[in-house]
């Protein structure tokens, strides 16, 4: 029961945790980055771990020279493309398992046959902005992966949304992050992170829904 406020505790204050890491085991801070990254992109069952605001705060790091710019670019990218490929694996192998089942009440082949269509039409701007979008960026490699989308199709976009997640929020939090107002309220900062892509989800979600009834 402890684990849920630790764990809200770390998010709204990634900061101050990291820079305590960082003065108690140095350059140890890169392995443990790489490896929460990692896990939260190419573990399923992990997708509440904090890789947005991580971003953001690293960004910040770098900026008051506490951390290097390029090197945790470089690990945190590598982990972000690797953590995908293993999540997509994992659905690969899910996958013809899935291409046998018959239709039955939990599961509808054509169904998806359709969402294979879907990835290897749409599959690629989907992967690009799910990176954006908390607990959709650890879904939809594994998901890309049981539907069969393609492994080259699937690569580039990995790479692509992969590149553009890691440079882009940790370049706004080297450039942003050391403001005073930004720092004031970096819990508020983090909270907005986590719950408009939420709300856009959501949206979306019953806008689709929507749709479909009518």
């Amino acid at each position: 029961m402890d684990f849920l406020p630790q764990l809200i505790d770390f998010i709204l204050h990634v900061d101050k945790h990291l820079e305590l890491f960082i003065q108690n085991y140095g350059l140890w801070v890169y392995a443990l980055l790489f490896l929460i990254i990692f896990v939260e992109t190419g573990v399923v069952v992990m997708p509440f771990l904090p890789g947005d605001s991580l971003l953001f705060v690293v960004g910040a790091m770098c900026g008051s020279g506490l951390m290097h710019y390029g090197t945790s670019v470089a690990l945190l990218l590598a982990a972000a493309i690797l953590g995908n490929q293993s999540n997509y694996t994992i659905g690969r192998i899910v996958g013809p398992k899935v291409f046998q089942w018959e239709d039955s009440r939990w599961f509808n082949k054509k169904a998806f046959n359709q969402a294979h269509a879907f990835y290897e039409k749409y599959g690629g701007i989907t992967l690009v902005a799910a990176r954006f979008m908390p607990f959709l960026r650890t879904f939809a490699p594994f998901v890309a992966g049981v539907a069969q989308m393609t492994r080259a199709r699937f690569v580039l976009f990995d790479v692509l949304g992969g590149t553009l997640w890691v440079v882009g929020i940790v370049s706004v939090g080297y450039f942003f992050g050391n403001i005073p107002w930004v720092k004031l309220n970096l819990d508020k900062i983090i909270w907005a992170m986590i719950l408009i892509p939420g709300l856009v989800i959501l949206a979306g979600a019953w806008k689709t829904r929507n749709k479909v009834a009518t």
